[in-house]
Order: structure tokens, then sequence, then C-alpha cells
């Protein structure tokens, strides 16, 4: 590559700061959820399909490889390349509701979950179901031809895409939705359009081919490319568009698909039918799928002593003595209670008939049905957190005629005791053939690594001579493409070659994906996996934390935050000084300063790793013995520094703003970054003070009334969201007790966010022992008016020894939206409601689990309720907003968006610092949802 891509690289777009070649955004976006690393030269943030033609078209002069990039959670090494990497997830997020949500037209870098948020107003979603629906983008999904749980081969991205936008390598865009696409790829590409005739001639013509991809695609088979496309389709346009779907960006770059949608069934019943062995659980599932079924989920001895070692193993699985049980998670489902009545009813004597072991019982309850769905999609969380530090979580997946299931899986029983992988589990969607497996390995030894060769070849032995195929969902990518040609056999591996060849004559896209003439290519550019943190080792990068960071588009993501250690790390042991000095020195700003540290990553993570709390440990390593002595001295004369903090407020709003902003400026620019913030004309005033203690008869609850309404006053003339909740709860008839001291306490939450741990221990000790006075011993619940400082009182006591930490126990704390909705609104006057009302839920009422409550109050208090689809964390957490404003305002550029295109009668959130963040972000006056719920019943 040219030592100096920056300058071709930057004339291909419209703003050079989206072209990186730093080593640490590099080194961030290198890694993906395969077991494959490459370090690119170069990373480009494309903003449209004119600029992917022009990088294209650019690669393939400079003879450099070019690798189109998204939600990288593909398992098989098709996200990752040396050359260039092409960002076409952060621009490209558009999506647009077609029909009455028949259809649904969409960018590469949403997600499906994102995707089917927008549909499910319509009772519609997506054909494809992928398990990784939460992170897998609709880049990877056409990439891959996803598939899933319950769309078989009927409704995969392949059977459900109508339309697509693609880029050619030489910069050609083709729009199949357009009445002369193929016309317009002819007089563009003559030398492709005949090309592809040809090669759709060439597979009709021969016998042996068709019957070769008749037989694959009869089953769910990304291996290779999607060779059915020849015999599907006859225009090249409409051929190359569903060649595309699956080509895992070899061919092209796919900018727009519409799909069709299916309809959503939201009436289900569900069972685990616990069966003597596979041969029996495969053996039922002709019976269940004519009967209806839907979902036939298969989990194999092995899968089922992992469930039964969970924290609560469902009833099906406790207790009983695992011998070679399988399982199958078996679901009916409907679009109405009567249909799913019928097929039920049907279904009961295939049902009765079955061996079961432990019953054959359908349930309905959402509750249950959830905990068995948890089982299945918690194998993979069981055994990847389980495994050793070091290790990679391999997850595979085949597909074989249903016929040779139960053969398929005594195979790789054989094979995982053969080959010492103990503790692989397999499961998978049974109704169609499609197994996936899952096993641990090391990288670290040639040995290791050659006992991976030597498993994989037999594997490979096993799925091909049952007539199977190597890949059913994850996409060829680098794992298998030295099996394509086994596969497929020699013909129609020259089929696949000749159409790369037209495609891209160059070979600069993916280079290594998909095809591969080296037999050991599956075994090169393996990853290694580095111990840096007890906390963080179980990482899998897998990427399901990044579409819930705020900080995704502005500076690094909680997979990035981890794998930058461990490239620290490896340069170390490595003793690369300038390497590790230079992603070092970086990791302060990029990683630990400006994480917002809400920890919604860890809702997302499937091994449960908290990075916003490894980041705060990290702050506090940072701080020294004098700064934690400041800590603590603040925590101990807390009363104070809150009259210090509303004073300078008063102060600063009396003086000329550019005064004001010097001021501060030169602060921050002495190296109180972290502790002065950068004044803006939008700063609230001071706050009123916190409520006087009170202590009525018969109280109900103890108010504690967050500091931070003490410190910001409020939008409008309300008094605020402690105002606001002691007027409801006088109106409501329920009293409530208010503590002695309250200016002195707080959550502890501003100690916790920036490590100051032993300011959090003085503050978690006198605020504990006033409140447990207070509450009676944890009689009464401790009632908070910012759900962020409720979870931090959550988590007070976990900052105590063990021992004062058990006194503490009995405490009980709810937000004050959750106390409203369940003991105020039934005694409440009737709300005189708006219209409409924008809320904004936090990443702290995700925490708490009271979005469906912090709803209930917003319907009280208007008819129409919106929260933007692109709802995320505002990230103005406590004060990163005011300390790091180019954070809150990358996290809320597009629900800010969705807000300020339509018009709305008021703007609620239920935490003052979201408040003033999403008041920032869209310029209108976001209030406490209790002091719109005290106007509309007063």
């Amino acid at each position: 590559m040219n030592p100096s891509p920056t300058s071709w690289l930057t004339a291909c777009v419209s703003d050079p700061a989206r072209v990186s070649t730093e080593l640490p955004r590099r080194i961030a976006l290198a890694h993906d959820a395969s077991p494959y690393l490459f370090t690119p030269q170069a990373v480009v943030r494309a903003a449209s399909a004119a600029e992917v033609g022009a990088l294209m078209a650019g690669a393939r002069r400079a003879g450099v490889p070019l690798t189109l990039r998204s939600g990288g959670t593909s398992l098989a090494g098709q996200a990752g390349g040396s050359g260039v990497l092409v960002d076409v997830r952060s621009h490209w997020r558009g999506a647009e509701v077609l029909d009455e949500g028949r259809r649904v037209r969409v960018q590469p870098g949403l997600t499906v979950r994102q995707v089917n948020a927008r549909l499910a107003r319509y009772g519609r979603r997506l054909g494809p179901d992928p398990a990784s629906e939460s992170a897998c983008t609709v880049g990877g999904l056409v990439a891959n031809n996803s598939s899933g749980m319950n769309c078989g081969t009927r409704d995969n991205a392949y059977r459900t895409m109508e339309s697509l936008q693609f880029v050619l390598v030489s910069g050609t865009v083709v729009d199949t939705a357009a009445p002369d696409a193929d016309a317009a790829l002819r007089a563009r590409e003559p030398e492709l359009h005949a090309g592809l005739l040809r090669l759709r001639d060439r597979v009709r013509g021969s016998a042996a081919s068709r019957a070769t991809v008749e037989r694959l695609f009869a089953m769910k088979n990304t291996m290779g490319y999607g060779l059915n496309s020849f015999l599907d389709h006859d225009d090249p346009a409409q051929i190359l568009a569903h060649l595309m779907i699956g080509s895992e960006g070899t061919l092209g770059f796919v900018g727009e698909a519409v799909f069709r949608t299916v309809p959503l069934l939201p009436h289900a019943a569900t069972a685990l039918l616990v069966l003597p062995g596979t041969a029996e659980a495969t053996d039922a599932l002709p019976a269940l799928l004519g009967a209806g079924a839907r979902t036939a989920e298969l989990l194999d001895a092995a899968s089922l002593r992992v469930a039964q070692q969970t924290a609560e193993p469902v009833a099906e699985v406790r207790g009983l003595r695992v011998e070679r049980h399988a399982a199958l998670l078996v679901e009916f489902a409907e679009n109405d209670a009567e249909a799913l009545d019928a097929v039920v009813a049907a279904a009961r004597p295939v049902l009765d008939a079955l061996p079961t072991v432990t019953g054959s019982a359908l349930t309905r309850d959402p509750a249950v049905r959830g905990r068995l769905w948890h089982l299945r999609k918690g194998l993979y969380t069981a055994v990847a957190g389980a495994r050793p530090v070091g290790t990679t979580a391999l997850l595979e997946d085949i597909a074989v005629p249903l016929e040779r299931l139960t053969g398929t899986c005594e195979g790789l029983a054989g094979l995982f005791a053969r080959h010492g992988y103990e503790d692989a589990v397999v499961f998978g969607h049974a109704r169609d053939g499609n197994l996936h497996f899952m096993l641990t390995q090391s990288f670290d030894t040639p040995a290791e690594t050659e006992r991976y060769a030597r498993f994989t070849d037999a594997m490979v032995d096993l799925v091909l001579d049952a007539g199977g195929t190597l890949k059913a969902e994850h996409g060829t990518g680098r794992a298998m493409a030295p099996f394509v040609r086994r596969q497929y056999g020699d013909e129609l591996y020259e089929v696949m070659r000749e159409l790369k060849r037209l495609c891209d004559p160059d070979g600069v896209l993916n280079p290594g994906v998909l095809l591969a003439d080296d037999p050991d290519a599956h075994l090169r550019d393996l990853k290694p996996v580095p111990p840096v943190d007890p906390a963080l080792d179980a990482c899998v990068e897998c990427g399901y934390c990044e579409p819930v960071c705020p900080t995704a588009d502005v500076t690094t993501t909680p997979r990035q935050r981890i794998v930058l250690q461990r490239e620290i790390a490896l340069a170390e042991a490595a003793g690369d000084e300038e390497r590790r000095r230079a992603l070092a020195e970086d990791y302060g700003y990029a990683a630990v300063d400006s994480c917002a540290a809400d920890s919604l990553c860890v809702t997302a993570c499937p091994v449960s790793i908290d990075t916003g709390a490894a980041m705060k440990r990290l702050r506090a390593e940072e701080h020294g013995r004098a700064a934690q002595r400041a800590g603590a001295a603040t925590a101990r004369h807390w009363g104070g520094a809150v009259t210090s903090v509303r004073a300078a407020l008063t102060t600063a709003h009396a003086l000329p703003a550019p005064v004001v902003r010097a001021a501060t400026g030169a602060l921050r620019g002495l190296g109180a970054g972290e502790l002065v913030p950068a004044w803006s004309a939008d700063v609230p005033r001071r706050g009123p003070a916190r409520p006087d203690a009170r202590r009525p008869e018969g109280a109900r609850a103890v108010f504690f009334a967050a500091c931070i309404g003490s410190v910001f006053a409020p939008e409008g003339d309300s008094g605020g969201a402690a105002a606001a909740f002691l007027r409801l709860c006088e109106r409501a008839g329920v009293p409530v007790a208010v503590p002695a001291d309250l200016a002195g306490l707080c959550c502890g939450t501003p100690w916790q966010s920036k490590g100051y741990t032993e300011g959090h221990r003085a503050m978690a000790a006198r605020t504990l022992a006033v409140l447990w006075e207070a509450s009676d011993g944890g009689r009464l619940p401790v009632v908070c008016d910012a759900s962020s400082c409720t979870h931090g009182l959550e988590q007070l006591a976990d900052t105590l020894p063990e021992s004062e930490r058990a006194r503490y126990a009995a405490l009980r704390f709810t937000d004050s939206v959750a106390f409203a909705a369940e003991h105020l609104l039934p005694a409440l006057p009737a709300a005189r409601r708006l219209d409409t009302l924008a809320l904004h839920p936090t990443c702290s009422t995700t925490h708490l689990g009271i979005d469906a409550a912090l709803r209930r109050v917003a319907e009280a208090v208007a008819t129409d309720v919106f929260v933007p689809d692109s709802w995320g964390c505002c990230a103005f957490a406590g004060d990163r907003g005011l300390l790091h404003p180019e954070v809150t305002g990358a996290a809320t550029a597009a629900q800010a968006a969705e807000v300020t295109a339509g018009a709305f009668d008021a703007y609620a959130s239920c935490n003052r610092t979201c408040e003033l963040g999403m008041t920032r972000a869209t310029g209108r006056p976001y209030r406490h949802v209790l002091e719109l719920l005290d106007e509309a019943t007063a």
C-alpha cells in the first residue's frame, strides 16, 4: 500500500476528518466477533454511495484491499482486512416504512432490532430473525444472507428482498427498483452484463450443476456465492442483486435495500420437551412441524447440563439426571388467541404421543416463556463466560438434510470427545436441520492450532458425507473459504471464481473472504486474547454492546475499550514501546474520560461485562492519595459544597458570558478538564433548596430529594421535581416523610462516577445510616425523584465492608415515577391530558426496570406519548455532558432529529441532567414527568 494513503482517501470523501490513519482508531476497528485479526492501514467513515464508489475505484487504482464494515458481529472473519476499512454503519441509519409496514427501505447501519422497532407499530417485522438481532446490522444481514430461528429458507434475506441499491467496484451504482435497471447495467457495465448471462446459461446447462445447487439451497446455505440466483432469476440485474446477498462484501456494496416484511405473531404457546435422546428428539420433528410448530430448537445433553448449572434452572431440567437426553424447545404462534387455541388443540395428540421425560405442557405465560427462551439463548453466555482466560469462544453452524440430523449430532459428539472438546455444546434450529456447536479454543501454541485443524478437517468430512453444508447462517468468511471447492466441486467453484473476476477484476474487495485457494487460510491471522482484567477477560468481542453505547460515534465503544487494553498488553509483551505508548496515551480520553459510565453495556453483553464500571475503576486508579482525601472531605461537607456550587451558578449568571467562558476555559486549560465544566449560556441557574424534614403520621414512604434538583433549576416555574412529588402525594392523600440532615446527603453517584472511592464510602456510610433510621429499619420504602440517583442509592451499600452492607439489606429504594404509577395515579383526580408528549426514558430507568411505569405516568399526562425509535442514553451522565459536550452531542443527535421533526405539547424525562442534555440537543424544554402530572391534576 502507498505509505501515505491519506491523500487519495481524503479526495474520495467530503470531510477529511472522516479518514483516519491513527493507530488507536485502526486498532479499535480491527477487532470483530471472529477469531481472526487484521489491522487496516486506514479507516474511512463513508457517508454516501458516491463516496463508497469513489473509495472502491481509488482502491482499485492503488491496488489496495478494501473491506466494508458495519456491525462487526460476523463470526467467520469477513469484517476485517489489512487495507482500507470502510465504516458503513455510522452514517447509514436511514429507514422508511412503506405500505403500512408491509415493506421497509433500510440502510446498512441500522440493527435488525432497530428496524423491527419501527415496524412493530404496524404489527410487522423483518423476515430474518438472527439471534444477534440487537447488534447485527442490515448490512451484515444482507452480506451474510441471515436467517434465524423462525424464518427458515422462506423468509431469509434472499427471499424477502424486493430491491437493492448497490455500488460496484467501478463506482457504478445500480438500483434494481428502477424499471430500466437491467438496461442501465448493460449500458454501463457491458462486460459484466454479458458475463452474468454466460454464467447463468452455464449453470442451467449442466444437469449436475443444477442438481447440486438445488440440493444445497434447499437447506439453509451461506457457503460460497448464492448460485441459486442463476436458477431463480433471468435478468442480469436481478441475478446480480441476489448474488450480492451473501457475498460478504466481495462483489460490491449494498447501500440500501427494500424488504417485504412478515407479520408479528403476538400469541404464542411454548414447551421444553425433554426426550430420552437425540434420536427421539429428531424423530419427533416431522410430526411437530406438521402440527404447526413455528419453532423447534434442539438442545443436546451437554446443553441441558449447562442449563442445570444456571442460577435458576427451569423446572423441566431441575433435578433431571441428564444422561443421553435431548430437548426440543417448541413454539406455536398465531395472530390471535382463537387461532392459537385451534392450532394447539390440533397439536395436542402429537404432543401426547411423544416419549417426553418431563411432560409436554405448553405455556402461554410470558414470564415462563421468557425463562424457557432465556435457557436457549443463555447457552452461549454460560459457555463463553466460563471459558478459560485467553481462549476464544467459537460458534460454528452447519446444516444437513433432516433425515441425517441424528447421525450428524452423534458424529459431532464423537468428534468432540476424540479431539478433547469436553465443554462443547450442540444446539440449533432443528426444524431446518441447522446445528450450532460451540467450543472453546486456544490459539496460543502450534499444538492447539493443529488440534483445531484436525477437528475442522474431520468435521468437514462428517458434514459433507451427510450431504450438508458447512455454513448455514454465519457466512463463509475466512473460516470455511478453503472448503468451498470441496463442497461445490470444481465446476461450480470455477463459476464462483469467474463471478468474482467479473465483479472485482483486480481482487481488491475483501480478498481472502469466501474464496481461498490456500488450504490453510483458516489457520492464519488468528487473534491472540491476552488477559488484561478479570472483569473484562470474558469478552468475546461480539459487539452486542455497541448499539447501546452513547459514545460509539464519537470516541470508543465497550468492545473497543477492551480490545485496546488487549492490544496495549500485547505491545508491552512484545517490547514494542512506541506502539504501547501511542495506544496508552490515546486511551485516557478516548476510553476512560469520555465514557458515560451508564453501564447500559452490561444489559446487552452476553457475558455480563460492565465496561462502565471498569472505566470508573480506572479513573479511581488515576487519583493520587491527595485527590482521594479531597473527595472524602467533599463528602463530609457536602451540604456546604452544594451551597457553594449554587452560589457559583448565581454569580456566573450575573457576569457577562464571555468572562465566565474565559475563566472556566482557563481552569480547564490548567488541567481541570475533568472537574470544571465548559461554560455555556444554557447552563441553568441554581435550583430551589431541598425540602425541610417532616415526619407525618402514617407516613408511607421516606422521600429522598436528589441534590441535583437543588443545584440546577427546573425548566419553568414549577419549583422542580421534588416540590411536584410532594404536592402529588398531598393531593393523593399519601403522606411521606423527609429525613433530617438531607442537605448533607447524596446517592454517591458523583464519587462513584469519578472514581473517588474514599468519598463514596464516606457518603455511603452517612446516607445509609440516616435512611435506615428514617425508614424505620427498612419498613418504609425510600423514594427518590431522579432516576440516576435512585439507581445510585441501590448501589450505595456495595461500597461498604460486608459486615456493614448486611445491616442495610432491608432498605428498599424506589423511583418517584414507579411510586407515582403504583400509589399516586389511582388516588389522583382525573388529569387534563395534553395531546402529545415526547418522552425520554433514561439509562437508569432501564437498569431499574421502570420503563413501563414511566410510560404509564406519561400516558396519564398525554394521549399520545412519543419515544424516538433511536432512543438511547443521552450521555449527560451527571457532569459528563458539561465536561465533554461533544459526547452528549453525538449520543443525542439521532433522537434529537426525530424529536425536532415533530411538534409536541410537552417534553419529559425523569432525571434533571438528562433533561438538560435533551433540552440542549433539541432546543425544547424537557421537564420531569411528575412536574407535568402535577400540573395536569392540580
